[in-house]
């Protein structure tokens, strides 16, 4: 009964802060976000249902298949908040417009976006709309969306285990350590949703997933020393962009 009631409770947390869906008010002591954040792809599971749920829903009534991606797009960020496309919004504005490690960071803490921030903002939403258009068929779209959102959230504890901390406050930090055991956890879950894919769809994501994991990982560290909130959430765009490219390309 322990072991349920943390889990739900990991869930709960999970839920609260990485969506803004309407939830009853929990009460969940000695946890941390940092304990509860191999729940990050189950909260990845609710964003892809209802997705899916809108693009069925667009396709029934006989919209065409750029409508109904662009209506399951609007459906996926409304109930995150737009979370994690203001991370890439923060970074590309920091990364792009700084001069120095601190005025990057600066620039990434500032609330205003910038011409590098639009244009990320703009090329996340053109290249997801693109590839769930080209899927089209609504089966195959849920599929898609369902690899994308918990694999992509999966992968943000072992980016959170693999950066040291870019500053000593910020919601990276507040977080809370993210353990080996924790990250493994998420891991694991992520590495199931893209056998949703297939083999060929697993083998080809985890390859280049790994590629850029490594390969974002050196520029957070070149750029501004390791991650913070805004680099997470990056990341996750980076990986669902990813992960419904290579969907379209397998699926169609």
């Amino acid at each position: 009964m322990a072991g349920l009631k943390t889990i739900t409770g990991d869930i709960a947390i999970g839920m609260v802060f990485f969506s803004r869906l309407p939830l009853p008010h929990f009460v969940v002591r000695d946890r941390t976000l940092g304990d509860a954040i191999w729940s990050a792809p189950i909260v990845g599971l609710v964003v892809a249902l209802i997705a899916g749920g809108f693009y069925g829903f667009a396709w029934w009534l006989g919209l065409g298949a750029g409508p109904a991606a662009a209506l399951a797009l609007a459906a996926g960020m409304l109930a995150t908040g737009c979370l994690h496309e203001d991370g890439l919004s923060d970074t590309a504005d920091g990364f792009g417009g700084g001069r120095t490690k601190d005025h990057k960071l600066e620039i990434m803490h500032d609330s205003r976006v910038g011409t590098y921030g639009a244009a990320a903002l703009l090329l996340t939403v053109l290249l997801r709309w693109s590839a769930l258009a080209a899927i089209a068929a609504p089966g195959s779209v849920l599929l898609a969306l369902l690899a994308a959102h918990i694999a992509s959230r999966a992968a943000m504890p072992l980016f959170m285990v693999a950066l040291p901390q870019a500053r000593n406050e910020g919601l990276s930090v507040t977080v809370g350590s993210v353990s080996d055991a924790t990250a493994a956890i998420a891991a694991a879950i992520g590495l199931a949703a893209l056998l949703l894919l297939g083999a060929e769809g697993l083998l080809v994501s985890v390859l280049v997933l790994g590629v850029l994991f490594f390969a974002f990982r050196r520029l957070c560290i070149a750029q501004i020393g390791g991650l913070t909130g805004d680099t997470i959430g990056a990341w996750q765009q980076i990986a669902e962009i990813t992960l419904l490219l290579i969907a379209s390309a397998i699926l169609t």
